[in-house]
């Protein structure tokens, strides 16, 4: 990796699964070092993820971020939150009528459906999928089935889901509805996992808002991803990384690769970029 650039990196912009979890869901020891090490010397970590912020709480505070000067990114960019007041300082959340919208779709288009609204995983399919389940464990959501029309009115959601077996999902993306796309953004986090949320939000989109806030340069910036839902973040930090198990897309994205998920590639980059700098 060429690690010349102009700014010394003050932020560092990291993914959840794929990318700062191994394929155990863990935070290896190597990883960890290498964040506190990182901290240690004033820079800031913020996991930025799809998941929502319960889901990113214990991991949080397995790496002591924590504080009223610390910042998650959730929901794809849906919400900064800073974790010490709790205000959202970016919120951007699609309403009941979205919801009806984007669950008839799923039904015609054959995929199962679910959506998050800060506080539940809400979903209509009665065969309730084994992806939704695991998400639900994964992110440490509370999972309830729910008729649409028994959906209460004034709800919010900050990201709603279709999801299924990859060959499943992939050839319900190409049916969608022409309009679908002018009127959510929706990206791939995973092979099984399609995420629809506002347009205006997204990981690059909320990294950039939350940099604003903070008073970092682009330029000072690294991101770390492996999916699609990345790709906005990768592009706007100066330094982008993808993790060696990225998706093609990704890789062409980002500046560097680094080691896979399951080879400490977190730990690698910092370690690059920052800890030898």
């Amino acid at each position: 990796m060429d690690t010349a650039r102009r700014r010394p990196i003050e932020l560092i912009a990291i993914d959840m699964d794929g990318t700062l979890l191994d394929p155990g869901h863990k935070i290896s020891p190597r990883v960890k070092q290498a964040i506190h090490t990182a901290i240690a010397r004033g820079v800031r970590v913020v996991l930025a993820s799809g998941r929502p912020v319960a889901g990113l709480l214990p991991y949080l505070a397995e790496l002591g971020i924590a504080g009223n000067d610390e910042y998650c990114i959730a929901f794809n960019g849906a919400i900064v939150q800073n974790l010490g007041t709790g205000e959202r300082v970016v919120e951007f959340t699609l309403g009941i009528e979205e919801y009806r919208y984007c669950a008839a779709i799923a039904r015609e288009v054959g995929v199962h459906f679910q959506g998050l609204d800060g506080e539940r995983m809400y979903t209509p399919d009665l065969d309730i999928s084994p992806y939704t389940v695991a998400d639900s464990f994964l992110t440490h959501t509370p999972l309830s089935y729910r008729a649409v029309a028994d959906m209460p009115e004034g709800m919010r959601f900050p990201k709603m889901m279709m999801i299924d077996q990859p060959e499943i999902l992939d050839a319900a993306i190409a049916r969608l509805p022409a309009g679908f796309a002018e009127r959510f953004t929706s990206l791939k986090s995973s092979a099984s996992f399609l995420d629809i949320f506002d347009g205006r939000a997204g990981k690059g989109p909320s990294l950039k808002r939350l940099a604003d806030r903070l008073g970092i340069h682009r330029d000072s910036i690294m991101a770390l991803g492996d999916h699609e839902n990345d790709i906005a973040m990768l592009e706007f930090a100066g330094t982008s990384v993808a993790m060696g198990n990225a998706i093609p897309a990704v890789k062409q994205a980002a500046r560097y690769e680094t080691a896979t998920n399951a080879e400490d590639g977190v730990a690698r980059a910092i370690e690059m970029f920052v800890l030898q700098s």
